[in-house]
Formats: structure tokens, C-alpha cells, sequence
């Protein structure tokens, strides 16, 4: 199962963000224990006042080919499992980020 679902305005994407992870990266699609999937993300940044934030949102927007000002934080602002949305084309978007993250293997979280 996709870490995305479709919408109208573009896709709304479920992360699990590592702050302070030596690089800015997606590493791939995870199986959380719970049987949800999630995109995994790395940034450098310290989650301190938005960094880490600010930091998965311009990543996104470079991996996905959008303006910073289509991707927002629909929730988990202060967490590291997040939802955020992307406005665009919702297939394009999908197939994008698809291509981004199969460059990596999936992993199952014990």
C-alpha cells in the first residue's frame, strides 16, 4: 500500500522524519509495525524551531519538482510521523515521488 493518497489539489503524504540525519534524503517506503506505510525522510537539521520542518518541505518540493509553496504540513508539526500535502498534478506528484522512493528497497519495522 502507497504512503499517498490522492486528492483533487494534488497528494497528501504520510512521513516519518529522522531529524539530525547527516544528510537530506528520502530513503524509501517503510512498513511500520502497525502495517502503515510511510515515506522515510532524513534531513540535517536539529527539529528546533521549525528547521527540521522547513527542511522536509523544501526537500519535498525539490524531489517532486513543485514550489516550496506547494507543500504544507497538514499535521504532526511537532512529530516525526507527519502528514503533508502537495498541490499539483496528482498523478504526476504520485509517480514522481514513486520514483524517488523506489530507488530504495521498502523495509518492514519490527
Amino acid at each position: 500500500m502507497d504512503p499517498w493518497r490522492y486528492s483533487t489539489e494534488g497528494i497528501s503524504i504520510a512521513l516519518r522524519v529522522t531529524p539530525r540525519g547527516g544528510r537530506n534524503d528520502i530513503d524509501g517506503i517503510e512498513t511500520l509495525a502497525n502495517g502503515r506505510s510511510v515515506v522515510k525522510v532524513r534531513v540535517r537539521v536539529i527539529a528546533e524551531g521549525g528547521e527540521a520542518n522547513r527542511a522536509v518541505m523544501e526537500l519535498l518540493a525539490k524531489a517532486l519538482g513543485v514550489p516550496k509553496a506547494r507543500v504544507r504540513i497538514l499535521s504532526g508539526a511537532t512529530s516525526r510521523m507527519k502528514q503533508v500535502a502537495v498541490d499539483g498534478d496528482p498523478k504526476m506528484l504520485a509517480d514522481t515521488l514513486k520514483k524517488a522512493t523506489m530507488a530504495k528497497p521498502q523495509k518492514t519495522k519490527d
